[in-house]
Order: structure tokens, then C-alpha cells, then sequence
């Protein structure tokens, strides 16, 4: 699989009190077809990939680094919210050992501003590549382009971002607590997603050369 490789969904990022910071893709297109996926770093800053294929979990643990890597069965049912919108839905996540629900609530301040670019622009590597510079300044830890692993490059392109309200899960049999900043930022590749817990709506690119990275960390798991 060369070439630039698009990802069309949505990508929320959750703290918690007990440290963990949870990011959850929801693709409703991309190569593989619909799919979710979870990384997850734990209070000690052990990084796991919750994958629902071999093939996902590849690709993925390929573009971004983990020290664990797991193939299970990965849900991310969203129920609709006020007159069909983001507003007011609630996420509930199932992967493996994990079990994450939350609800979303109105459009954040961001979000209002993505909406007015046109989606054409708003889905481009070019409009992702102007955008970098402002999210590097205004939001910490978040980039919008950069050099991913296995001398691969990506863009994300945003065109929405509600926030998230609240917060109930168990990550291996732990209380994950209530909702929190994702604070500190998370380490999975060059951007974390915003320290303000939300859900943006995104279409990531991913450029393939093909050219594997060198294997790291624990062997993945199959559940």
C-alpha cells in the first residue's frame, strides 16, 4: 500500500482523572474499508494500540509508535444527537479491556471557524499545511502536519470540533475516573489531539513510501 492513503471520519481525544488519555478514530471511509480503532496511554506513559484487523493494527503501529499492540474486536457506536447533529450524542467504545462512554456536547469556538471554510479546502493537505502554524501557537501539542514513523509524512485536515462533556470507562479492570484535560499530551506521533477533551471531524492523509519502520516494543497481542 503506496501513495497518499485517506482516512475520512472523526477522531475524538479524552483525559481522565486517573492520568489515562484515550484517542478514538471512528473512519467512515479509508482503505480498510469503515472501521474504529483506539490508542490509549496510560498514567505511566505505556502506549497501547487497540486495532480491530491485523492489517489495521500494521498500518497503524507503521505511522505511529506503541509499546503494545493489540487486535481485538473495536466498536465506536455514536447515537445522533439534537436534530441529527454531533450535539448532544453519546460515544460508547468497546475494545478489548476497554470500555469508554461519553457524550458530546456543543460546537466549540474552533469548531465554528472550520465550518466557514469551504470542504473542499477544509479536507486539503494544502489547507492542513496552512493551518499548522496557527494550531502549533494556539493549541499545545497539536500539529496539523508532520513526519510520521517509517519516513511517512501526514496532514490533518479538520472541518469541525465539539467538545466533549463527560466521561465513564474501565481500562483493565481500573476506573478510568471522570473527564480531564488530555494533559500532558499525548505521544503516539508528532501531534496530540487538543488538550481540551472534543471530537473533531477530520480527513487524514497519510503518505506512504514504502518503507518500513523498524519494529519496537512488545510483539502485538491477539484477542
Amino acid at each position: 500500500m503506496q501513495g497518499r492513503q485517506r482516512f475520512h471520519g472523526q477522531i475524538a481525544g479524552v483525559g481522565s482523572t486517573s492520568g489515562a488519555r484515550v484517542v478514538v478514530g471512528r473512519w467512515t471511509a479509508s482503505p480498510f474499508g469503515t472501521f474504529a480503532d483506539v490508542m490509549l496511554e496510560q498514567a505511566d506513559g505505556h502506549r497501547v494500540l487497540l486495532a480491530p484487523t491485523p492489517q489495521v493494527a500494521e498500518f497503524v503501529a507503521d505511522t505511529y509508535v506503541f509499546d503494545e499492540v493489540v487486535v481485538c474486536p473495536v466498536s465506536a457506536a455514536a447515537t445522533l444527537g439534537r436534530a441529527g447533529t454531533p450535539e448532544g450524542s453519546r460515544w460508547d467504545v468497546r475494545a478489548g479491556d476497554l470500555a469508554v462512554r461519553f457524550t458530546v456536547g456543543g460546537r466549540a469556538p474552533l469548531g465554528t471557524l472550520l465550518r466557514a471554510v469551504p470542504g473542499r479546502v477544509a479536507d486539503s493537505t494544502a489547507f492542513a499545511t496552512l493551518a499548522d502554524p496557527v494550531a502549533r501557537l494556539t493549541l499545545r501539542g497539536v500539529r496539523t502536519r508532520g513526519q510520521a514513523r517509517s519516513g511517512r509524512r501526514e496532514w490533518y485536515a479538520a472541518h469541525d470540533l465539539h467538545r466533549i462533556t463527560s466521561l465513564t470507562g474501565r481500562w483493565r479492570r481500573a476506573d478510568l475516573g471522570a473527564l480531564a484535560a488530555v494533559d500532558p499530551p499525548t505521544r503516539f506521533g508528532f501531534s496530540s489531539t487538543p488538550r481540551t477533551p472534543g471530537v473533531t471531524s477530520v480527513v487524514t492523509t497519510v503518505e506512504v513510501l514504502g518503507v518500513r519502520g523498524v519494529a519496537g516494543g512488545a510483539p502485538p497481542t491477539v484477542v
